[in-house]
């Protein structure tokens, strides 16, 4: 199932994509999950491609991340594998050495340096990668690899653990009187609070970018899409997002048309973003935090995450409950500066405070309109500055705590 978002109100529906050229997908299943659904994933790059990653800012990181840092930026990349059911994160030295084995494995597969495969894991910590399930996975994948749709979503279905459904978005876009295309895929529905700068991403393309190029374009798309999303506040040892283009400029291209590439790549990358939390593990509803009048954006911005993050809101988004309380004191707490005499917010676009002062609202109604909505709308406004941002989050269920609390066991 695709699911289709937009600004408001996500809902599932089919889809189709438009795939960049120059790549080809695989999915296939090694036994590395207990289930029996696919769990390795490969994307081939017919030619030496461009490769640039974003990768997870905590200290605790897993081997594939470090594979990822050390080999891009590149320009001479050609593969990326991905194993799910399996973070092979806190493996020590025998955990590295199985992930360079992964890229030695499909590098003598496809004909080409290990250096130039990059490798991605997913799933639970501290577990060594059972290797003979995951080379028979790579050896599958390999055999089954093909540039059409379905070779795509089985790319993409095979980097998936818990979540409910696959997540992939593509766009075409004009530059320099040219169409290009951009596509992506990505899993994720708990441990989800990406600071880059257990969710996983690849984005591919056809523009043409120079190593440096990708690499300054990726830290964007994803500052204002992967950055901005959270389901438990918990940043994974795996956090990796890949940009891979099959067109290796040789030269930046002007910034007129960067933008233009950087702004599609955004539009389906937030998507995605917004897929994660949609799929927050036993979430029932998302909700938007949108912050204006700080004194920056950067103001804006950890405001927004603060409030998106406070259980005592989620649980209030969960429970249809409009508890403004809850929202402005945790706008309170974030840290920048706010102008409490000039603060509002709204609910789902009603008023409850407004210039430090709350409002009378019907709270019945207002429950009802919060219970109705895929996406719940949260309005705050900080002061007068400039600063602006938006977050999104899920809400906190009973569920997410019951499937958490036995995760292993």
């Amino acid at each position: 199932m695709e699911f289709n978002m937009s600004q408001s109100d996500p809902t599932p529906a089919e889809t189709s994509h438009e795939l960049p050229s120059g790549f080809r997908y695989a999915g296939a299943t090694g036994g590395i999950k207990a289930s029996g659904k696919p769990d390795v994933s490969l994307i081939v790059s017919d030619e030496p491609c461009v490769a640039a990653t974003v990768t997870t800012t905590n200290q605790v990181f897993a081997a594939p991340v470090q594979i990822c840092r050390d080999r891009s930026p590149r320009s001479t990349c050609r593969a990326v594998i991905t194993n799910s059911g399996n973070a092979n994160a806190c493996t020590g030295k025998e955990g590295y050495e199985d992930a360079v084995t992964m890229c030695e494995r499909v590098a003598s597969m496809i004909g080409c340096d290990a250096e130039d495969v990059l490798v991605m894991s997913t799933g639970v910590i501290g577990h060594r990668l059972p290797m003979d399930k995951v080379e028979r996975g790579i050896e599958l994948a390999g055999e089954a690899l093909g540039d059409s749709e379905r070779h795509f979503l089985a790319a993409a279905d095979a980097i998936c653990t818990t979540d409910q459904f696959r997540k992939t978005a593509s766009a075409n876009f004009e530059a320099g009187g040219k169409t290009y295309r951009v596509a992506a895929m990505c899993k994720g529905a708990g441990m989800i609070a990406p600071n880059m700068a257990t969710m996983l991403g690849v984005v591919v393309t056809d523009y043409p970018l120079t190593s440096e190029s990708a690499q300054t374009s990726l830290k964007r798309i994803v500052e204002r899409t992967f950055n901005r999303v959270s389901v438990d506040g918990h940043t994974s040892t795996n956090d990796t997002v890949v940009l891979l283009s099959s067109e290796v400029a040789t030269e930046n291209a002007s910034d007129d048309e960067n933008a233009v590439f950087v702004d599609a790549a955004t539009e389906v990358s937030l998507k995605l973003a917004k897929m994660l939390v949609a799929d927050g593990e036993g979430a029932v509803r998302f909700f938007e935090v949108a912050v204006d009048g700080a004194e920056n954006d950067e103001d804006a911005f950890e405001i927004a995450k603060c409030v998106a993050a406070s259980p005592l809101v989620k649980t209030a988004i969960q429970g249809g409950d409009p508890n403004w309380g809850r929202i402005v004191s945790a706008a309170g707490y974030a840290g920048p500066k706010i102008e409490v005499e000039k603060t509002s917010l709204s609910i789902e676009g009603h008023f409850v405070y407004r210039d430090g002062a709350p409002l009378k609202f019907d709270a019945a109604e207002l429950s009802g309109l919060m219970k109705q909505s895929a996406e719940v709308k949260l309005h705050l406004v900080v002061g007068e500055g400039g600063g602006t941002s938006q977050y999104w989050s899920s809400d906190l269920t009973e569920d997410y705590v019951r499937f958490n609390s036995l995760y292993t066991t």
